[in-house]
């Protein structure tokens, strides 16, 4: 049996090839909808992609597997757990939907559905035996987002992502059944689960790419309820982290279907005047001195998807400051996201005509010396804002900026800090071009403060 792992760093997301190596059939396992890498894989290991399944309609990133099917010609396998609200949509004609108790074939290996619910309705797990190896016994599990390490799938999105009133707490008492499942495995069973460190998913996922379900059972939080369903619900929907906007539009557009990708030829032009949807892609010390008003400073980096997610309007074309070299993995990467239309790229050289906004900051040596009786904006998580905050601080999320009412006049000093820096320096944008005229970032964060305070 041959088996690869692929893990995008981008949305600390995890997907799989297993491939029988006598038959050379392949079968990739949540895949993203950029194919390319497991193309190029299957093509060095002289493997057919055969077929192509998921654990679940994913929300976190736009799923590969209608392209599979159109590119490669792949199978396709999903579930038909669940209620009718989560079914998929616009499926080809010769998809295979599964219950509990299925089993995908791929040469000699077996890969037997088990429905746990909990995430989402429809969610299950794929239990592999290699049966090529001789082997009568499963030798893992690919959980998804039921189980990760260290954790177990958030029960809330749902709710708070596509607004479905109280599915939360129906998803917590299926979590707990679900988990009842895994006693019937050994504790050689491996891992492989859907998201590491990072993601939304969960709110304390492990950054270690696999694991073992007996290790899970003696150092995972969620397995050490044994019966008492009450206390593991109250813990599970406690503090889970806010999802990323961009959420509700993923589970839209995973269930119903995207156009399938390609990349193609973005406008490179610094003259025209800058308008409408603008991501500046500059670092944010560059950003601060000199920026356009309205652009929202998103620097590319490992963290840039799960920021951008916040403020992307999926119905408008977006323009974007960075270097032209970028055109093609920048589509690639807002694909993987369900975001198809970048209309434009302004070169770096080129956006200094256009700058006609700055921003100020200042050291947390500096702001604790004046802070006592200041605006303070704190844009940190809700569960960071409630462990330690300033007395006058307002909290808001720096992702709902441009959704809340933000109690300040526009013209007040406002004093803006997150936890290191980061998220604040992009809330500046948000700010500004919202017409806060006198904002200040907090260098260093919360973390900067306190460590100036004591």
């Amino acid at each position: 049996m041959y088996f690869k792992q692929f893990f995008d760093s981008k949305l600390a997301q995890t997907s799989y090839m297993i491939a029988c190596q006598k038959t050379n059939e392949a079968i990739i396992i949540d895949p993203k909808r950029v194919l390319d890498e497991y193309k190029e894989v299957a093509d060095a290991e002289g493997f057919t992609i055969k077929y192509a399944t998921e654990t679940h309609i994913h929300a976190d990133f736009a799923s590969g597997l209608r392209d599979a099917n159109r590119k490669f010609g792949a199978q396709l396998f999903v579930s038909d757990e669940g209620d009718e609200n989560w079914k998929y949509d616009n499926m080809p004609e010769d998809t295979k939907y599964l219950k509990e108790g299925d089993v995908i074939t791929v040469g000699h290996i077996e890969l037997k559905v088990l429905h746990t619910p909990g995430h989402t309705p429809e969610s299950i797990s794929f239990i592999l035996t290699d049966h090529g190896g001789g082997s009568k016994e499963p030798m893992g599990i690919f959980s998804g987002d039921f189980l990760f390490v260290g954790d177990v799938g958030r029960p809330d999105l749902l709710e708070e992502a596509a607004q479905l009133k109280g599915t939360t707490e129906i998803g917590a008492n299926q979590m707990f059944e679900s988990i009842q499942k895994l006693n019937d495995y050994p504790d050689f069973l491996q891992v492989w689960p859907g998201h590491g460190a990072g993601s939304a998913c969960g709110k304390s996922l492990g950054a270690v790419p696999l694991s073992t379900l007996g290790y899970e059972r003696k150092n995972n939080w969620a397995l050490q309820f044994g019966d008492d369903k009450a206390s593991f619900i109250k813990e599970l929907t406690s503090d889970q982290p806010e999802p990323p906007t961009y959420f509700a539009q993923m589970k839209k557009v995973n269930k119903l279907g995207l156009p399938e990708f390609n990349t193609k030829e973005v406008s490179v032009d610094s003259d025209t005047v800058l308008e409408g949807q603008i991501l500046d892609l500059r670092d944010r010390e560059t950003f601060r001195k000199g920026f356009v008003n309205g652009s929202i400073n998103v620097p590319y980096n490992d963290k840039f998807l799960q920021f951008v997610g916040w403020y992307l309007d999926y119905n408008q074309p977006l323009t974007v400051i960075a270097d032209e070299e970028l055109s093609e993995t920048l589509q690639e990467d807002l694909a993987s996201i369900g975001y198809d239309h970048l209309e434009r790229i302004v070169p770096i050289h080129g956006v200094s005509k256009f700058e006609n906004d700055s921003y100020q900051s200042i050291e947390p040596a500096e702001f604790t010396k004046v802070y006592i009786d200041k605006r303070i904006l704190d844009v940190r998580t809700m569960n960071e804002y409630k462990n330690d905050h300033l007395d006058n601080a307002v909290h808001i999320h720096f992702g709902h900026l441009d959704k809340k009412e933000i109690p300040f006049s526009k013209d007040d000093e406002i004093y803006v800090h997150c936890q290191s820096g980061v998220r604040s320096a992009i809330a500046m944008g948000v700010l500004k071009a919202q017409g806060f005229t006198n904002v200040i970032n907090v260098n260093k964060g919360f973390l900067g403060i306190k460590a100036s305070i004591q």
